[in-house]
Parts: C-alpha cells; structure tokens; sequence
C-alpha cells in the first residue's frame, strides 16, 4: 500500500471511475473492499489519515450490543451477532473473544440479566461465542480479583468479541487495495462537481502534502464520512438540514492491574441510562463510555471534565481499589455520527442502524450511522443500491467470506505482534536485519523502531500521529511515554519517507500538543 503509487494511479485514469468513496473510516473502508471485490473500479479519499476519527475510538469491542436488546431493537442484535461471528472468522488476528462479567450487588440482578443474556445467546445462533452462565459470588471474585466484594451477591457471564479498531482499519484498507481499489489518506474533498443537469459526476480533492488539486470522475459518489456527512452533504447543497446528531463518548485507560484477568466487567445499567465496560486490552484496561450531545465534530475532540469525573464515579462503586485521576494513562474521545431524531429523545435512545440517503437532486449517496460491528452489512448494503444507480453491471457481494489482509488462523502464537496476523513473519525479519530498529522506542511502549518502518513502508503512515495513535496504540496505551517517544519516531520516519529536519521539528511539536490532550492532569 503505496500513497504515491495509489495518486499516479489517479492521476494516469482516464476514463471515471466506478464509484467514489469519501471517507476512510469503517463504513468507507467497507465499502471499498465490497465494491473492489466485486470488480467495480473503486477510488477512496480520505482527508486525514485512515480511522482518524470515529473508527479507531471505539471501545475495543465487536458486539451485538445488549443495551440494544433492552430497547427491543432485536433486528439490529440480530445483524450484529451474525456480523460478529463473520469478523471472527474472517479476521481472526484481529477480533478475539473475551469473557463479560455482569456482577449482581441485589438479589435480583442475577435471574434479571441472566434470562436477558440468555436471549442474547439464542439470537446468535450458530455464530455464538459461548453461552451464558450463572457465577457464584466466590468465582467472580476468582476471574475479577479487582472487583467491589462489599455486597456482591455472584454475577453472570456471558462472551463477545474484542478488537483492535485501527488496526482493522488499516487491514481494510490494505485489503481493498489487493482487491483493485485505490485508497489514499491526507486527500480531502473540497467541492462535488456536477454535470449541466445538477448530477454529480466528480470531486476536486485537495493533496494535503503538496497543496495540489485535482479533478476525478466518477459515475456515482458515496459520502461515508461519519460525524462530518454534513459538511459533505452542504458541499454538494448548502441548504440541506443536518441528518447527524453527534454525540461523545469518553475512555480512560488505566494500568492492567485494575483488570488483571482476562475478563471484563459490563455495568449494565448507568446514571445516563448506558452500559459501561472495564475491559482488558493488552497490556491496559479500557473503561467507558459517555454518551453525551454536542454541536462541533473536530477530528480531534476534547475529553471534558465532568465525563472523566463520570467515568471513574462509575467505575469506582465496582473496583476494590478506587481508580484516580492520578491512575489515568490516556483519555480520548470520539464522536458517534448518529442519526438525528427528537429533540427531547437522549442520545442513548436514538439510532444505532445505518440509512442510506440519495440526494434527489445531485444523486450523491450519503450513508450515515451503524457502527463497527455492523460495517460489512452496511457496506454491502451500500454497493448494492450504488451500483444500480451508476447502472455498473450486477455483480454478487462476495464479503461475508472474504479474508481480511493479514488473516492467520495462529495468531495467538505470534506473541507481540499478532495484530500484524500473516505479515508479523515479515515485520520480524525487519526487527532482526536491524540491532538500532529492534529496540522498543521508549522503555514504557511495545512499539520497536522496525515497527515504525515497517508502517511507513507498508501501511501509509505520513505523521507521527499515524504512527503513535493508530499504527500502533502508544497513545492511547500512555500518552506521557508516547509524547516522549515523538522524537525516536520522527526520526526513523524522516528517513523512511525523506524528509528534512524541519519536518522533525515540526511534527514533534504537533504530536506533543496533540498528546497533551490525552494527557489528565
């Protein structure tokens, strides 16, 4: 996956392509792996870099989603139970399943959210990762030694699937590019360009590297950019009302040992009426999320005070040793681009299916909503309606069996770097051709300097933060050892992707008042 190879390839086409994707985040990137794998003629711009925003701030977890169970949005459970035995099979390196603990503090909670998951379990069907059981008080205690004792009456477990979400990303994209797609990052999309009829035919994109425009055709354009749809949509029709309703949701990290087993616990019911997790995932543990409304989606947005505050009170009635402000390694956010309802309905009510819109006018796809799990339905549901609209011939969606680049079937013994699945062969033979590369770059992180090459070579990675934030996990693991690590990296990158010392300097400074964002003081 070569950046400069995917733009001569623009460049070089004369003839439009097939269908313009918008976005590199879970849905866009779906979507360029469905419609290249059908034979389309497939070209994918993302502004920032892939999974920048939403797609790699999730909560780690492929899931059918029990609060959707509770809200009776069984058909959405459904897809997604069935989605998630899909990814498991086709990305094995990737998406792990992990045992949930739902701890009962009233007599009550056991039998209530034991019949609950029981249902949970039927509607996987053959796609289930394990079934649910009924634990006593003293094996909750044995598989979460970390947890409140004081009242704990037993619990209940049942199973899901865990993932890591950019590095699937960056596995779709280099998946699409294997099947005939193009793919590239730091292109964004400035205006649709439209036929004498008002039709969209094209985008002009701007090359956030040499500040270069270009003009590219297509026969038909799909708008999968998450929480920014809007500003996509207004490019094409300023006057259209806003269909996404963006709302924030919060982690923490902290250190392993406030989940120290390999099983997570799931607080099913919030103040705010969400579900909250404590996860393991590698070497730190998750907790989230919030659910909050807001007006701006930046691609970097802000964790607030009262969410972190929300979080820890939350967390800290169900851990023996209470977490502090102290104990948090990282702390980022994302936005959910949910799909705008009532007013006076909360964001945890509204929404989690995609919709698919097509502008009557222009005949632009918009598709907005869904979420990690659901991705490769949605994109199919979205090469299927596009491909009848560009009038591409019919072809069959070939996904629900399609290997995801990297699969390995032994991945659990490639040890540090089983994320890599099939490629982690090769990324050691890097570590071992070189003694300076094989050297963690900081004493607290995993990375090691041939892993960054590696990603710069393979994996289109153009910043530091591409590196630190979705190339690997390091700031998302401890965002102090990943700001400090910034100048090892720049370093290493200059090299790989020549340049001078100015881009050193310059992207250190970026890096590290990006991480500071990370950072709770």
């Amino acid at each position: 996956m070569d950046r400069d190879v995917g733009l001569d390839a623009i460049r070089e086409r004369k003839a439009p392509w097939d269908i313009v994707i918008i976005g590199g985040g879970a849905t866009g990137l779906g979507t360029a792996v469905d419609a290249a794998s059908r034979g389309y003629a497939v070209v994918l711009f993302e502004q920032a870099d892939f999974a920048k925003g939403t797609s790699s701030r999730s909560t780690k977890l492929i899931h059918g989603g029990v609060r959707y169970l509770q809200q009776g949005n069984v058909s959405l459970v459904m897809e997604a139970l069935s989605e998630r035995g899909r990814l498991l099979q086709n990305a094995p390196h990737l998406v792990n399943d992990l045992a949930f603990i739902v701890p009962s503090y009233e007599w009550w909670e056991s039998p209530f959210y034991g019949v609950g998951l029981k249902v949970y379990d039927l509607l996987a069907g053959k796609y289930g990762f394990g079934r649910s059981r009924h634990l006593s008080r003293e094996k909750v205690i044995e598989e979460i030694p970390s947890i409140q004792t004081e009242g704990l009456r037993g619990g209940t477990r049942y199973s899901d699937g865990q993932f890591d979400d950019a590095r699937l990303a960056i596995s779709l994209a280099r998946t699409a590019v294997e099947q005939g797609a193009v793919a590239v990052n730091y292109t964004g999309v400035v205006a649709i360009l439209k036929d004498t009829q008002g039709v969209a035919q094209g985008v002009r994109v701007y090359d956030a590297e040499t500040g270069a425009e270009m003009e590219v055709f297509a026969k038909v354009i799909v708008n999968a950019t998450g929480p920014q749809a809007d500003a996509v949509r207004h490019l094409d029709n300023p006057d259209l009302d806003a269909i996404v309703a963006p709302s924030q949701g919060v982690h923490i990290v902290l250190d392993r040992s406030f989940i120290p087993r390999e099983s997570a616990i799931m607080v099913p019911h919030t103040d705010d009426g969400r579900v909250m997790f404590a996860i393991p995932w590698r070497d730190v543990a998750v907790v989230g999320t919030t659910d909050t409304l807001v007006d701006d989606v930046p691609l970097e947005p802000q964790s607030g005070s009262q969410e972190i505050d929300f979080i820890l009170d939350t967390a800290n009635r169900y851990l023996a040793r209470p977490a502090a402000r102290s104990d948090i390694k990282s702390v980022f956010a994302g936005i959910r681009p949910l799909v705008e309802g009532d007013d006076e309905v909360s964001t945890a009510s509204l929404s989690r299916d995609h919709v698919i819109l097509i502008d009557p006018n222009s005949a632009m796809m918009t598709v907005v909503g869904g979420k990690w799990t659901t991705y490769r339905k949605m994109a199919e549901d979205v090469v299927d309606q596009a491909s009848v609209l560009a009038g591409l011939p019919q072809s069959s969606c070939v996904t629900a069996s399609l290997r995801i680049h990297g699969y390995s079937e032994h991945a659990d013994a490639l040890g540090g770097l089983s994320f890599y699945g099939a490629d982690a062969e090769r990324v050691q033979a890097l570590i071992d051709a070189n003694a300076e590369w094989a050297a963690p770059i900081h004493a607290d992180l995993a990375m090691t300097g041939a892993e960054v090459v590696w990603s710069c070579r393979y994996e289109m990675a153009r910043t530091i933060d591409d590196v630190l934030a979705r190339r690997s996990r390091s700031l998302l693991f401890d965002a102090r050892a990943a700001s400090e690590a910034a100048g090892t990296v720049g370093a290493l990158m200059a090299i790989e992707l020549r340049r001078d010392t100015s881009w050193i300097v310059d992207q250190i400074a970026l890096f590290r008042e990006l991480a500071e964002s990370y950072i709770v003081s």
